[in-house]
C-alpha cells in the first residue's frame, strides 16, 4: 500500500508539473493559440454532451420543471446552451475587462497573457454553474444568441473581405507577370464553379412536377449577384479586382447551398431529403469549420492595421502579428520608460470568441427551431434557411458598399 501511495503521489507531482510547464509555455509562445484552443475544446464539449446529457437533464428538478416531461430533443439543446452560456461569459467577461488596454505596462496585459491554470479552472466551474441556472435564463440567452450569432456572421464577412483584399494586394504587389495570371486564372475557376455548382443547384432544389418559385428565386439571385460583383469590381472608376469579386461569389453560392439543404426534410422541393441526416451533418461539420477558421484568423489579423482590429494605439504598420510571434508575457516590460503598445484589441479579441460561442449554439441546436424530430437532424428548419440566406445577401451588399464606398465618399478612408 505505501509503494502504491507513494507511486500515486509521484503521478499526482508529474502531473501537476506538467500542466504548470503547459501553461508556462503557453504564456510565453502565444496567449492566442490558447484562446483557439479553449475555444475548440468548447465545441468539443458542446458535440459530446449533446449527445449523452438528456438522461441526465431529465432528473435534475429545477431543469425538468414540466409536468409531461418534454422530448430528448428538447433535453440536448438545453444542454448545448448552457455549455454556450459558460464559454460566452468567460470570453465576454475577459472583453470587459479588457476595455482600454493600450500598452504593455497596464497589468491587464498580464492577464491577457498569463495565469493558465487559473483561467482552465474558471471556465470549467462557469460551464458546470450552468447547469444550476433555471430554465428562464437559457431562454433568454437563446433569445439574445440569435441576435449575436447574426452579429457574427457579419464580422465572419467581414474578416472574410479583409483575408481577399490582402491576398489580391499581395499577389499584385509582386508586380510580376506569373502572379497577374494566377490571380486570372483563380477568378476563372472560381466564377466557373460558381456557375456549375448554380446549376446542380437547380437539378437538386428545382425538381420536375412541383412548384418550387422561391429556391429558384434564391439560386437566380444568387447569379445575378455573381454577375453583379463583376461588372462593378470591373468598372474604371472602381478601384476593385476580378479576384475578390469571384471568390465572394462562389461563397455566396455556398451560403445559397446551405441554405436551401436547411430546408425541411418533407419540404417537397429539397432534392436532397432523402440524404437529409448526411447533409445534416456535412452542413454542421462545415458551419463549424468555418466558425473555427473565421475565429483563428481573426486571432491572427487581431494585430493588422485597419481600424475594425486594432485599438487606438497601436501601430500603423500594415505587418500581420503571427499566432506565434511577440505574444509573450510582455507584462515584464512595465518598467521600460517608453511602453510598447499592445499590438491588437484584445477586447475584440474576446469579444469574437463570445460571438463564436452563441453561432456555434445555434449550429449545434438548428437555431432552436428544427421540425425534424429527430436529434441526428441539425440546422434543420426554415430559421436555418433564412439566416443562411439573409447572410448571403449582407455579404453581397457589404462587398458592394467596399467597392462603391471611396466614391461616394471619397474624402474618407475604406
Amino acid at each position: 500500500m505505501f509503494v502504491v501511495s507513494c507511486l500515486t503521489s509521484c503521478c499526482a507531482s508529474c502531473a501537476c508539473g506538467a500542466c504548470m510547464s503547459a501553461a508556462s509555455a503557453i504564456s510565453q509562445r502565444s496567449a492566442r493559440l490558447a484562446y483557439c484552443g479553449l475555444f475548440a475544446l468548447s465545441l468539443i464539449l458542446s458535440w459530446i454532451i449533446r449527445e449523452v446529457a438528456a438522461p441526465l437533464l431529465e432528473k435534475i428538478p429545477w431543469i425538468n420543471t414540466f409536468a409531461d416531461t418534454p422530448s430528448k430533443e428538447w433535453f440536448q439543446t438545453n444542454a448545448v446552451l448552457r455549455v454556450s452560456l459558460g464559454n460566452f461569459l468567460f470570453f465576454a467577461t475577459f472583453a470587459a475587462l479588457m476595455i482600454g488596454v493600450k500598452d504593455q505596462n497596464d497589468k491587464r496585459d498580464g492577464w491577457h497573457h498569463g495565469g493558465w491554470i487559473l483561467k482552465i479552472v474558471i471556465w470549467a466551474v462557469l460551464i458546470a454553474l450552468m447547469f444550476f441556472l433555471p430554465n428562464i435564463v437559457i431562454t433568454i440567452y437563446e433569445t439574445l444568441s440569435k441576435f449575436g450569432s447574426g452579429f457574427f456572421l457579419l464580422v465572419q464577412v467581414v474578416i472574410l473581405l479583409d483575408f481577399l483584399t490582402n491576398w489580391n494586394d499581395s499577389w499584385v504587389e509582386k508586380d510580376e507577370q506569373k502572379w497577374y495570371i494566377a490571380l486570372l486564372v483563380v477568378s476563372v475557376v472560381c466564377y466557373l464553379a460558381t456557375l456549375a455548382f448554380s446549376g446542380v443547384l437547380f437539378v437538386w432544389f428545382n425538381p420536375s412536377g412541383h412548384d418550387c418559385g422561391l429556391n429558384v428565386f434564391f439560386i437566380v439571385m444568387t447569379l445575378i449577384l455573381a454577375f453583379a460583383f463583376a461588372i462593378i469590381a470591373l468598372h474604371p472608376q472602381v478601384n476593385g479586382s476580378l479576384m475578390p469579386a469571384s471568390v465572394i461569389s462562389i461563397y455566396c453560392a455556398y451560403l445559397c447551398y446551405s441554405g436551401l439543404s436547411s430546408e425541411p426534410t418533407d419540404y417537397e422541393c429539397n432534392g436532397l431529403h432523402r440524404h437529409s441526416k448526411q447533409v445534416s451533418t456535412g452542413t454542421l461539420v462545415l458551419g463549424m469549420l468555418t466558425t473555427v477558421l473565421s475565429v483563428v484568423y481573426s486571432a491572427v489579423r487581431a494585430g493588422s492595421s485597419t481600424a475594425f482590429l486594432s485599438p487606438p494605439s497601436s501601430p500603423k504598420a500594415g505587418a500581420t502579428s503571427p499566432l506565434l510571434e511577440g505574444d509573450t508575457e510582455s507584462g515584464k516590460s512595465s518598467k521600460d520608460a517608453d511602453p510598447k503598445p499592445v499590438s491588437y484589441s484584445y477586447t475584440f479579441f474576446h469579444l469574437i470568441f463570445a460571438l463564436a460561442s452563441m453561432y456555434s449554439a445555434m449550429l449545434l441546436t438548428g437555431w432552436t427551431s428544427s421540425t425534424s424530430g429527430s436529434s441526428e437532424l441539425i440546422d434543420v428548419g426554415w430559421t436555418t434557411v433564412w439566416v443562411r440566406i439573409c447572410t448571403e445577401w449582407a455579404t453581397a451588399g457589404l462587398y458592394i458598399w467596399t467597392l462603391v464606398a471611396p466614391l461616394i465618399f471619397p474624402d474618407r478612408e475604406f
